[in-house]
């Protein structure tokens, strides 16, 4: 696998794909592909079902290791048209097709009972599914992989995918009702005339979930310096006190095992990364002053987008803003324990695969395991899978070959039905999904150019730019204050945003992980600016304007 040979880009079925450069910036790993290209169709078709969303579901293919999704239609999904026949036609064939009519009686009964708000509850509530994921993640957490023999790793192996796949679908299911209500929200308020840069800041502070990792680590820093001193190893961190100890064993049992890296099996634990989680603890602040006054200054926004609906639509702008805030908290709470976790323990288990291809010569290195297939997982364990050259070169060819040239889209242009050719129910719950698709950046759409993108914020901030591509780059070269530039964020941020003073990413949108740790951190950010990568030099001084959406370089 030769990383100069040139990339062929073709579409991997019919209808018109688009790259989704939110989540994915280099090829995926075998085994996650796998996973999500099964998993992503299958949650979200039960979630869009729930919904009696007007579509069957959301497609994710992958080419040359990159992630590219289509809506799949409900009606000839395989045999896209060319162009949509007349209007008249749509109307009829919305309402006379089998499967369109039992969505509308679907939609039409789920915009009266909003099942999201059962979901939550069911999410929340003691012994909940909530807890019921963090119990099966931890019981596949605590089997000790060094004391299995090798028979017993591989049916580990194999039984730590499932879950994960298990895991996916949910997380995907899961996204239909917390998103949602978001996206209602939304769709509602356009056609008040109010834009979704204009409303989507109302939902700050509503997902304590996002900054309760920097509350424990802020508990943690301060009962270091309540001891007075300066620890340079978590194990010194440890060390501090019996209680500085509690706080840290507990924060890592349930959130040591996730991806911070990146959303594959490649990217390190948070466990993998003491010095990541160090460097964490120790700039951890207590923005207690912040929040409050970000929570008074919430109350002025919100009453004046309201005061711009129509006073008759005004009590159910507060239903759907009610809702949407409520379900903000479960999108990002869905997250680690749906998809994270299961990525990590993945990892895990595929690791120790490694380093007993190592041991057997199979291997250069136990990371190369992850460059493995499922299929193959048993035959490298028996001496019959990849060579140990085979698997570095795959490696190799992910970590360098040059994809910041893939294509937005592959495949023909496919027309999208308008919604006033659906009826009402159905118009309004397609409409939401697309509101969602657009604004979590996942239309393949690129709205801006150079360095203007989505603002997150009330006031600018100048400081000195650091471009790069993950959370252990980013602690290699940040110093307090510095403007974090990336081509876009993951959970893995988390741990290190309390250094960064602004945010600037390539990709996203006003819903992308970025803008929404951004709001919950009260950090100013401009999100899917296109040029950040090439036009912003590493160590340049710029101005991060969210008020404006812009990035300026000064010097």
């Amino acid at each position: 696998m030769d990383p100069t040979t040139p990339l062929t880009w073709e579409a991997p079925g019919p209808g018109s794909w688009n790259l989704d450069r939110s989540h994915v910036n280099r090829p995926a790993t075998p085994i996650n592909e796998h996973i999500q290209t099964i998993c992503t169709a299958v949650g979200l078709r039960a979630g869009l079902l729930e919904l009696g969303a007007p579509l069957d579901t959301l497609d994710f293919r992958f080419v040359n290791g990159l992630v590219y999704s289509r809506v799949r239609p409900l009606i000839r999904p395989d045999k896209p048209a060319a162009k949509l026949p007349p209007l008249p036609l749509l109307k009829l064939a919305t309402r006379l097709h089998p499967e369109m009519r039992r969505r509308r009686k679907i939609a039409e009964r789920i915009l009266v009972d909003r099942p999201w708000r059962t979901v939550l509850a069911q999410w929340q509530a003691p012994g909940g599914l909530r807890e019921q994921y963090e119990r099966a993640n931890l019981a596949i957490q605590d089997v000790d992989l060094g004391a299995l023999s090798d028979a017993a790793l591989l049916d580990h192996v194999h039984h730590t995918v499932e879950h994960a796949m298990r895991m996916w679908e949910a997380h995907f299911r899961l996204h239909a009702h917390d998103l949602g209500p978001i996206g209602l929200l939304l769709y509602a308020a356009a056609g008040w005339g109010i834009a979704p840069a204009d409303v989507v800041p109302l939902l700050e502070g509503a997902s304590p979930s996002t900054s309760e990792a920097e509350r424990v680590l802020r508990r943690i820093r301060d009962g270091v310096d309540a001891a007075g001193v300066r620890p340079t190893s978590i194990d010194e961190v440890r060390a501090v006190s019996p209680a500085v100890a509690a706080d840290l064993d507990s924060f890592l049992r349930l959130r040591g095992r996730l991806v911070v890296s990146r959303y594959d099996l490649d990217g390190l634990t948070l466990a993998e990364a003491p010095d990541v989680l160090l460097s964490t603890i120790m700039s951890a602040r207590d923005d207690s002053h912040r929040a409050a006054q970000a929570a008074e200054a919430l109350v002025t926004r919100t009453e004046a987008v309201r005061q711009r609906v129509p006073e008759a639509d005004r009590a159910q702008f507060d239903q759907y803003l009610t809702e949407a805030r409520a379900a903000m908290d479960l999108r990002d709470d869905n997250g680690p324990h749906t998809l994270e976790w299961p990525l990590g323990l993945v990892r895990l288990a595929l690791l120790e695969v490694g380093r007993r291809l190592v041991a057997a010569g199979r291997a250069h290195s136990a990371d190369h395991a992850l460059e493995l297939s499922l299929d193959e997982v048993s035959a490298a364990m028996r001496g019959t899978g990849p060579s140990a050259d085979e698997l570095a070169a795959r490696q190799h060819w992910r970590q360098t070959v040059d994809v910041d040239d893939a294509p937005r889209r592959l495949g023909p242009p496919e027309p999208v039905p308008p919604l006033d050719a659906l009826p009402a129910a159905l118009a309004r719950i397609a409409g939401m999904v697309q509101m969602v698709i657009a604004e979590a950046g996942l239309d393949g759409e690129v709205k801006t150019t150079g360095l203007a993108g989505v603002g997150v914020g009330q006031a600018s901030y100048r400081g000195t730019a650091r471009l790069a591509g993950s959370p252990e780059e980013a602690l290699n070269q940040m110093e307090p204050g510095d403007v974090l530039v990336v081509p876009c964020t993951t959970p893995a941020f988390n741990m290190v945003l309390t250094l960064a003073g602004a945010i600037v990413t390539a990709e996203g949108g006003a819903l992308s992980h970025a803008a929404v740790l951004a709001r919950e951190l009260g950090i100013p950010a401009v999100v899917g600016a296109p040029g950040a990568l090439h036009d912003i030099p590493d160590g340049a001084t710029v101005e991060v304007d969210p008020v404006a959406g812009v990035v300026r370089v000064v010097g």
